[in-house]
């Protein structure tokens, strides 16, 4: 890794606004920079591990999860149209509470 260069607080104070704003970008960057590459080198460090031991870091941590539970099969389906459908869960859509208000019964939606 390269030494950082050292600014003073003098030469600090002898720059411009837009200086300073295009330093503290590339001081950003390059702290975004080192915590990726932090990043890369712990998960190296630990898939090396697991394989000493005859392991995937997969197998060791339980695999991917997945991002969100698994959808609810559909119970209940608009008779108007049929690519509608409802799980029973979460709000009513319009088309259920429109055929409740108009003297349907859930059931008579039911798949």
């Amino acid at each position: 890794m390269a030494k950082p260069s050292t600014v003073s607080k003098a030469a600090l104070d002898k720059m411009s606004r837009d200086e300073l704003l295009k330093l503290r970008k590339s001081v950003d960057d390059a702290i975004r920079n080192s915590e990726k590459q932090a990043k890369k080198d712990a998960l190296a460090a630990a898939q090396k591990a697991a394989a000493q031991f005859g392991f995937s870091l997969d197998e060791l941590s339980g695999g991917k999860k997945p991002a969100s539970a698994p959808k609810s099969a559909p119970k209940y389906a608009n008779p108007a149209d049929a690519t509608q459908t409802w799980t029973g869960r979460g709000r009513q859509p319009a088309w259920i509470k429109e055929a409740l208000a108009s003297g349907k019964k859930l059931e008579d939606m039911a798949i």
